[in-house]
This record gives C-alpha cells, structure tokens and sequence, in this order.
C-alpha cells in the first residue's frame, strides 16, 4: 500500500502523496530551510530523493531562493513575498531560521520545526493529506519562546505554494460586489506581485480566497491546473508572486496588510487550513476535487440532503406578522416545502432598517403572543422551523446600544462610519461573544427553532481595539474567530440545528464558514439568467450541496427582467432549491407547476447535492449553458440546460455527458428515448427541444437501464 507520508531522513526529502498527485520538498538543515522539490505527477521515493532544487541551477546568490522556499521569511538574501515577517520587541524585523525537527505525526500528517538562531520565535510548518481524495491541506503554528516582550507578527501566512516553472502562466479568480459575487475571469500572470484580498473583516463580495493556476492551455476536462483556497472568514490576502528568474508561488493566509498578531511570551498562534489541489484533468477536475474534500472533510452533516426552503423575505419585506407568516407557511406546505423561515422583521421595534437590530425578543405588535404559536404551526404542518438573524450588528436606535455603547467595533475619538444604518459588533471580545451565544441559546430553545439563517450586512469601519497597543489591528482576524466560536458552541448545545451563513448575499462564504455551517447564500441577486454566472464562479471551489438558490418573483425584484416559472426553478435547481416568492400573488396554475417542479427537484436533489458536476457550456460561452449532475455509481444522470436569449442560427451541437458508463445504456426517464453511454459521452446527447423566444429551459434525467 502506498503512503500518504514518506520521509527519507538522510536525504530530508518528504513525499507527501493524494489518490493521484504527489508533493515534494527537502529539508536542508545547513541552510536552515525548507526547499520545494516537486508539484504534480507520482514519482517514487527513490527517484524523489535525487531530484535537484530548481536553485541548485542558479549562479546568482541574491535572491536565489525566492519563489522555492516552501515558507519564506523575511531576512536574509530574500527579495520575495515572504509568509512570515516579524517585528520583534526591540523593533526589528529579519529572520534567521534554522530547522529543528521533522516528524510524522500520523499516517498523512508531517510537520517541520524551525526557530529563529537567536530571536524568541519558532514555527511550524504542518502539511496533512486527508484521506480518499486529492487535496493537501497546510497551516503553520507560531510560538513566543522567550519569557519577556510581546512580538508583532507582521505577516503570519498559513502557507506558500511553489510551483514548476513553466513559460508562462495563467491565473482564475472571482470578482464582483454586491449582487454580483463570483465573477469568474482568467488573465495573465504578470511578472510581480499580484494580490488578492479583503480588508473589509469578512471574506468580501468583492473576491473570495482562491485561485486557480495553469499555463494558459488548460480547459474545463483537460489540462494541468493547480489552485489553492484558505479557511477564513475574516480579512484576507492571496498573493501570485512571479519572479523575473521564472519562479512563481502562492502565498495565501489570514489578514491584510498592517493587520498584525501580537504574540506574547509563551502563547501559540495557529493560523488557518490552507487546502491546494493538482490535477491534469481541467478546472472541472480541480473542483470535483473541492467538492468531495468539503462533502468529506469540511461539512458538519455532509452526509444529509438540504431541505426545500421557503423564506418570507421577498414576501414581505419589514411587513412581518403572525397571521401574514401563517398564511404564506400553509401555502408553501401544500408546495411540498420542507423548511419555513421568518426573514427580517420579527423582533425588537424592528419596522425598517434604522432599529431593532440586536434586541432578540419577538416584535410586541407584529408577534404579541411571541413566536412559539407560529413555530408550533409550522411543525403542525411538517416543516421545519427557521429565523433570520443578524448577530453581529446593532442599530444605533436600539436598546442594545443604549445599555452598551462599548459593544459596538469603533474607536471614541473617530467619527462612525454608518452603512446600512447600523453598527458591528465587536466578536473580538469575550463579553460580546457570551452575549449573543446567550440570547441566541434561548431563542433556540424558547421556539424550537431548527435553521438560523446567520447574516452579516455591512464591512468593518474605524476597527481597532479600544485600548490601542500592539494589539489594535487583529480585530479583523479575531472578529471572525469570535463568530466561529460562537457557532461551534451552538451547534454542540443544539445538535439538530442547521445553519446558513449569509453576509449581504455571498460576502462569507469560505471554507471556515462552511466547517461551521450547512448551506451559503451566494448572493442577493436572485434574477435566473444572471444567476447563471454567479453560480458558475462559485462551483469552481464549493459544491452545489452547499449553494442556496431561490425562485423569486417576475420581473425579477433587482432587475425587473420577467423570466418563466420554469427557467426560475431550473436555474435555482442548480443548488439548494429554495422559494423566495409572494406566494399570495403566485396564480393557481403557478402554484400548481411549482409543486410540480419542487417534486422534480426532490427526485434529482441527491444527485444535485452529492453527485459529480460537470460544466458543460459556461454562461456567455454561446448561446447556451449547460451543467451536468452524477450520481456516484453513474446509474442516473441529470442535465440542465439553459437558453437565456432567443437563437437564430445554426442548430445547437449535442450535449457532450460526462462520467457515464460508455458500456451502459441510459433511459430519458420522461421521454423513454434510449441511448449508449459511449454515445452520450461521445457524441453528445441532442439538445432537448426548449421552448420558444427568451429564458427558455429544459431539464433532462437519464437512468442506466442495462
């Protein structure tokens, strides 16, 4: 059986190998550092062990280790990014490592030690495969050793990825804002430094904490491709370093820059999990492989199908009441609703958006009996029982920030910055963490509340901590571990309990979210066709079992474009089905085709959620897009296909499938046409007749038959 770890001592040379990949690098403990070796193709321990640095070839001395040092510092003959800088006590800055120890910890887990030569700093780098997949996971720990003095540790990145050298090369990444999260583009690694990040104290809308790397000749199934991704939740940066000399890496960790940790004297820091992936099989490859390490490794309940949500938001707005919630809940139930969730409004003096926010207690007029009435109901009517809630904020106006002012992230002498009309919270420190743990605790409890759909509405300002010192930037770090905190102890109080993470839309959507929660809202744009690109980007790292997805209202409530019933389910079926709309308005026949639709969705939904994606046709690529669903043994099959504007022109090519069986025949569960999987799979499957004119859909499910 092959290792997951091995380490040949006199050489230092560590494999690290996945199902398909191996990582190599060698300790030199001469030179104090740790050398990358190899990225890609298996090779074996004998050939790893005489294969040469890429410096080993350098004649320069300056610099001749930037870009091939697994986790570079500053100090030394070092001009690259560095993942550590230090600031120490007396105000200086460079680094002199030298190594200390290598061990395997357990199958697949190795960590190198290293210390300063004189300074009080040591470090660990740790590198772990999880089992049954092809993601490597690394962080680094850092610890004060000396017994006096706080140190400043300036950048403290989880890690750094080198790669081969190559000709050239090409970098994916998302973009976008608000509404409009998930952007996918592709450009050109320019020589320097390219960096990705947010200062805002949360993943961001802006982008998201991954990349994705090849030579600028990969595809969606073919080619090499490595990309990275980080578990936070808070500030960020991911820097594509390229050197003039040809070395290219990743550098990606917690915080931007001036956000700083202060060590103290015997106190450890542990940064987040940064996983990578290699593969030779295209950016569809790449995210097959995200997708089963966070069904396997990531997910609390990966082994659960998510429940059809109905949530009253869009129906209501601020409008929220005990009789208008009991009508929409009982018409949703007779749609084959699995989930029912009161949205803003039902708590506090909360009529709009300027109060209320952080006063837990149901609204006086709205809910005068309280919310247990209602929560009673809905369970009466086979559904779970979900809130929105937004702990992390406060309205100036209301009695939270009257009683504690101090709760709220601002500093006394600077002038708040209002967004949204409201204020953060400070999850930094303790006495706010405990409470909103305590009045989420008896929320919970006192309604037997099932789902908490958890939002965060607006970016950091004026950020600091109120006593100044050494410690004044972290907040955009420990903000967010406060928020991880707390979830963790709800979800081991309340077991049952599932949760969302929403910020805004798709602002929090990362891996450290995801190890905490069951489902992402991906973004407050629930228009169908720009949909489409928005959940193209997200699937190239999170899976579909994680994407909440609504049908909401035509025109649309963003964008005023009207879209068919049928389109509006069938792009939302792409994820985590969910109904967003004024039921009250919807007509007989919509109710009817919409329970229909949700039943459809419940038949494919195991292979949505915990099957293989394949992208067939990007949004924008043509006149169509197209995904494609698996089931792990490859008996059923489920394609969506998406026409956003009516065509004019030559027939549409066949619908090439993806991870069939060729041996097998498949049967269209609706129409009985049969076909080989070598067929479908080589030929492509003919587009499915769509309807006429704009927004047109179809959906097609295949079954093995033989």
């Amino acid at each position: 059986m092959t290792l997951p770890v091995e380490y040949d001592e006199p050489s230092g040379t560590v494999v690290l190998r996945t199902d398909a990949t191996c990582y190599v690098l060698r300790v030199d403990r001469s030179l104090g550092a740790v050398l990358h070796v190899h990225w890609g193709a298996p090779v074996p321990l004998e050939d790893a062990v005489r294969l040469p640095v890429r410096s080993e070839h350098d004649n320069s001395f300056a610099g001749r280790f930037d870009g091939v040092e697994e986790y570079p510092v500053e100090g030394g003959a070092r001009f690259g990014v560095p993942a550590l800088e230090v600031r120490f006590a007396d105000g200086q800055s460079p680094v002199e490592p030298e190594v200390t120890g290598v061990r395997v910890v357990r199958a697949g887990h190795v960590v190198v030690s290293l210390r300063d030569r004189v300074r009080p700093l040591a470090w660990e780098t740790h590198y772990r495969v999880p089992p049954g997949g092809d993601v490597l996971e690394r962080w680094t720990e850092f610890e004060h050793t000396g017994a006096t003095g706080p140190l400043l540790l300036v950048r403290h990145a989880a890690a750094h990825w080198p790669l081969p050298r190559r000709q050239g090369w090409r970098m994916s990444a998302v973009h976008g804002g608000w509404s409009d999260e998930h952007r996918l583009a592709r450009t050109e690694v320019a020589v320097g430094e390219t960096t990705l990040t947010s200062r805002r104290g949360h993943t961001g809308h802006q982008a998201n904490p991954w990349v994705a790397m090849d030579t600028g000749t990969a595809e969606e199934e073919h080619g090499e491709v490595w990309a990275t991704a980080l578990a936070a939740s808070g500030s960020w940066r991911l820097t594509v370093q390229r050197t003039a000399a040809g070395e290219v890496g990743v550098v990606v960790g917690e915080g931007h820059e001036g956000a700083e940790i202060a060590l103290a004297p015997g106190r450890r820091h542990v940064t987040p999990v940064s996983v990578a992936v290699h593969s030779t099989g295209g950016f569809g490859a790449v995210s097959r492989a995200f997708h089963t390490y966070v069904r396997r490794h990531v997910l609390p309940h990966p082994g659960e199908v998510r429940p059809v949500l109905y949530n009253s938001w869009e129906a209501t707005g601020f409008e929220t009441s005990e009789d208008g919630q009991l009508r929409l809940a009982r018409r949703a139930a007779d749609l084959g609703v699995e989930l029912f969730v009161v949205d803003d409004g039902w708590f506090g003096t909360r009529d709009d958006d300027r109060s209320g926010l952080g006063d837990w207690t149901p609204h006086p007029r709205r809910f005068p009996r309280g919310l247990r009435p209602l929560a009673d109901e809905v369970h009466r009517l086979g559904m779970a029982f979900g809130l929105w809630v937004e702990p992390e904020m406060t309205n100036p106006d209301s009695e939270l920030f009257r009683r504690h002012p101090e709760y709220v992230l601002h500093l006394p002498d600077r002038t708040a910055t209002g967004l949204r009309h409201q204020l953060v919270l400070d999850f930094s420190r303790h006495e706010v963490t405990e409470w909103a743990y305590d009045w989420l605790r008896r929320v919970v409890a006192e309604n037997t509340v099932d789902f908490l759909k958890w939002d965060f509405n607006r970016s950091f300002t004026e950020a600091g901590a109120r006593g100044g010192g050494p410690d004044a930037r972290r907040v955009h770090i420990e903000h967010a571990r406060g928020v991880h905190r707390v979830l963790d102890r709800l979800r081991a109080a309340y077991p049952r309990l599932r949760i969302e993470s929403c910020a805004g839309g798709g602002g929090r959507t990362d891996l450290g979210m995801l190890a905490r929660t069951d489902q992402v809202w991906a973004s407050d744009n629930t228009d169908a066709v720009q949909r489409l690109a928005i959940q193209h980007g997200f699937s190239q790292v999170y899976p579909a079992r994680v994407m909440s997805a609504w049908v909401t209202d035509s025109p649309n409530p963003l964008t005023g474009r009207r879209v068919p019933l049928a389109f509006r389910f069938h792009s939302a079926m792409a994820g985590v089905l969910g109904i967003g709309g004024d039921l009250d308005r919807w007509t007989p026949a919509e109710l009817a085709e919409a329970a229909r639709l949700i039943g459809v969705y419940k038949d494919i939904r195991p292979l949505v959620q915990h099957g293989h994606q394949y992208r067939l046709l990007a949004p924008g690529d043509g006149a169509l897009s197209a995904v494609q669903y698996v089931g792990p043994d490859a008996d059923r099959t489920v394609v969506l296909v998406w026409r956003p504007s009516a065509w004019f022109g030559p027939a549409h090519p066949p619908l090439r499938l993806r991870g069939l069986d060729p041996g097998a025949r498949y049967r269209d569960e609706d129409t009985g046409a049969e076909w080989s999987g070598a067929t479908l799979t080589g030929f492509g499957l003919p587009v499915p007749g769509l309807p006429d004119g704009d927004c047109a859909s179809a959906l097609v499910r295949l079954r093995r038959v033989a």
